[in-house]
């Protein structure tokens, strides 16, 4: 009989969530009371925004991050909506503009001075008018600049082009009318090239947003959809919902196939909607609960189990909404990996929760903070409505790295090494010196590795012909492929190094077998 140790290595197997001190808090914050399911927070390494109450239409707060502590019950607002605000989101590429929307049915985008507000913001910098009942979610393109998807009651997602010079745009690029009820979630993959929505009718659908078809979808009868997420690049979509005995229930699909999903598992009975939150970068995913206080968290693998469950944090006051500061407003000093920002409406209080890896050092921790998605975008709005797809562009959390690595998929063509022999900072763009110097031997470190992997385990080497014939290819030229292929590269020392602590905690397991069976 085989055995087979119940071990599984992993740098975030430890993390755990720390909430902060009274006086990092966001105090006497007058937090909505609307019940509408969604987050009402948004954060950016300048300003956190919160929806508010407000007498006579909709309002939200603009604070800077730096300004803890009692909030002033005269603080100006940003309030030129006539219904509630349901739903607020930060512009990724640019820290001073947002977008809302409201139950008056309008898209509004505003213009926040980079200095302490002295009175209301009531004038947009464009009005968005389209939908014929209220919006209720809107979500902004992850590498196009100024592409805004909205999504109301009537059923409808409208595309919006920002680079026009209107101040109010009553006709959007696109209309996606391919839902039968009020849609509950919108996701978009890595390049954006895909949507995935959650309805009310119970069914899951990926989108090609350009096109407006429907290219995979999902019903199924135990699993009422309320969230939907893309993970990442990993070709897998994560929903949240409820059971057919109204228990909270996780599922995770193949976005390729929604036949069937690969995992489906009960949480609890509580009655409070769950929010998922992915993190790219560490493969983490978090399940926050609505009307509770837990964050449950767990690692994604490409392979089964698929779902690794780490810990959970508990809190005895229950959250209303959620904030997530971008990785580039990270403490990366503390190994801070994630950080939320509770709303606490029964103590008017928003409350930051900071993920935190245990490391005794206080240097920079490289292989916990991968490059991470930049503040720019990779391509603009009218190249995205051409068809051009691009991954995001990176830039590393380093501290005075402020270098921004891009992966650009460049469409002219091929460039040979003779007419590219650069130097180093104009072949790798605008890297870190000491990073270019890291490089040639990581990468050299990585084929060593996987030339040792390869004659020691006839099974890895199936796994890893692919990689490595992509590393060893001589035919890739060009930076994009280069670059490609360094970061390929890490992955691939990164799962390595992983797979050997595996196997010394198995010699040990089995020494130890050994040594008893001998007693």
């Amino acid at each position: 009989m085989s055995w087979q140790p119940q071990y599984r290595s992993s740098k975030f197997r430890h993390v755990y969530g720390k909430a902060a001190s009274k006086d990092k808090c966001y105090d006497c914050v007058p937090i909505t009371l609307n019940v509408h399911d969604n987050y009402f927070c948004a954060v950016n390494p300048y300003f956190l925004a919160v929806v508010t109450e407000c007498a006579g239409g909709g309002a939200f707060l603009v604070i800077p991050i730096t300004q803890t502590g009692k909030l002033d019950p005269h603080y100006p607002k940003v309030c030129g909506h006539k219904g509630n605000v349901l739903d607020i989101k930060w512009n990724p590429f640019n820290d001073f503009v947002i977008a809302s929307c409201s139950e008056d049915r309008t898209v509004k985008i505003w213009d926040i001075p980079n200095h302490l507000l002295q009175r209301n913001i009531t004038s947009p910098k464009k009005e968005l008018l389209g939908h014929s009942r209220r919006v209720g979610l809107i979500e902004w393109h992850p590498t196009a600049g100024n592409i805004l998807f909205s999504s109301g009651y009537d059923y409808k997602v409208m595309i919006w082009n920002l680079d026009v010079q209107e101040a109010v745009i009553s006709n959007p690029v696109k209309i996606l009318d391919v839902h039968t009820d009020v849609i509950l979630s919108m996701s978009f993959n890595t390049d954006g090239s895909r949507l995935a929505t959650a309805c009310r009718d119970k069914k899951i659908r990926v989108i090609d947003p350009r096109a407006g078809t429907v290219l995979q979808e999902a019903s199924h009868r135990s699993h009422r959809v309320n969230k939907v997420l893309f993970l990442g690049n990993m070709e897998k979509l994560f929903s949240t919902g409820t059971s057919q005995w109204n228990n909270r229930q996780i599922a995770l699909w193949d976005q390729n196939d929604l036949s069937a999903p690969l995992l489906k598992e009960d949480l609890d009975g509580s009655s409070g909607l769950l929010f998922p939150i992915y993190d790219a970068d560490t493969h983490m995913l978090y399940v926050v609960g609505k009307g509770d206080g837990n964050i449950r968290y767990y690692e994604i693998s490409p392979e089964k189990p698929y779902l690794n469950y780490l810990m959970e944090y508990r809190s005895h006051l229950p959250q209303k909404g959620i904030g997530m500061m971008p990785k580039r407003g990270l403490d990366v000093s503390a190994c801070e990996i994630f950080r939320f920002y509770k709303l606490i409406p029964t103590k008017s209080l928003i409350e930051p929760i900071s993920m935190i890896v245990p490391r005794r050092s206080e240097s920079y921790q490289e292989d916990i903070y991968p490059l991470t998605a930049a503040a720019q975008p990779a391509l603009t709005a009218q190249e995205w409505l051409n068809g051009v797809n691009k991954e995001p562009l990176l830039v590393s959390l380093r501290p005075g790295s402020g270098a921004v690595n891009s992966l650009p998929q460049f469409l002219e063509p091929e460039v040979r090494m003779e007419s590219a022999d650069l130097s180093q900072e104009q072949v790798w763009g605008v890297m870190t010196p000491l990073e270019d110097k890291q490089k040639p031997r990581e990468i050299e470190d990585g084929r060593n590795q996987l030339k040792v992997e390869e004659k020691s385990s006839k099974t890895e080497q199936m796994r890893l012909s692919i990689s490595s014939g992509v590393f060893e290819n001589p035919s890739l030229k060009t930076k994009s492929e280069l670059l490609r292929m360094f970061y390929l590269q890490q992955d691939e020392i990164r799962r390595l190094r992983e797979l050997i602590n595996q196997r010394d905690v198995q010699i040990k397991q089995l020494k130890l077998e050994l040594r008893n069976l001998h007693t």
